[in-house]
């Protein structure tokens, strides 16, 4: 190895103080225009990202606000057929206004189904806290302790995320001095 300086690979900084001031000046002006350029670069990708940022930002804003919108155009239906019913409803015969609210609760139930919305009704099934509001028990023979036997509330669920728990009476074994 020898200690001689190699001059095929040297940067600008390590070059010796003989080298031309003309061709320093030119890899200056270089560097310059090279760090420019990168400059330049950043702020354009710094401005895209705001932009993008901004734009998403109105995107999720816009969703919030019209997120409602196929459902309520299908609640639209409904309102119609209710006031229907009601501007009809002093001279209509009770079997009409009937069947007119069938009608209208038939419309409620296709926008519910299309909005993802169920109906808990769950008469029968084992009590589960995590849909159903016990509001009593209720002593019963027939229904095993646990047992939903009525419900005062229908509950409601959106597409698996409960909205509101059914309200139910919930079977418990039977007193047994009352037997």
């Amino acid at each position: 190895m020898s200690n001689a300086p190699d001059t095929d690979g040297m940067n600008p900084v390590d070059a010796p103080e003989t080298a031309d001031p003309d061709a320093l000046e030119a890899e200056l002006a270089e560097a310059r225009a090279k760090a420019e350029e990168h400059w330049n670069s950043y702020l354009r990708a710094v401005a895209e990202n705001d932009n993008v940022r901004k734009r998403a930002q109105r995107d999720v804003e816009a969703a919030h606000r019209f997120a409602i919108e196929r459902f309520a155009a299908e609640l639209l239906d409904v309102r119609d057929s209710l006031e229907l019913g009601v501007a009809s409803g002093p001279t209509a015969e009770p079997a009409r206004l009937v069947e007119g609210m069938e009608a209208t609760l038939r419309l409620l139930n296709r926008a519910f189904e299309k909005a993802g919305v169920s109906v808990v009704d769950p008469v029968g099934q084992p009590f589960n806290p995590e849909f159903h509001e016990a509001m009593a028990t209720q002593p019963s023979g027939e229904a095993a302790p646990g047992t939903v036997l009525a419900v005062v509330q229908k509950g409601y669920v959106l597409n698996g995320r409960l909205l509101r728990p059914a309200r139910v009476l919930v079977a418990r074994a039977p007193d047994p001095a009352a037997g």
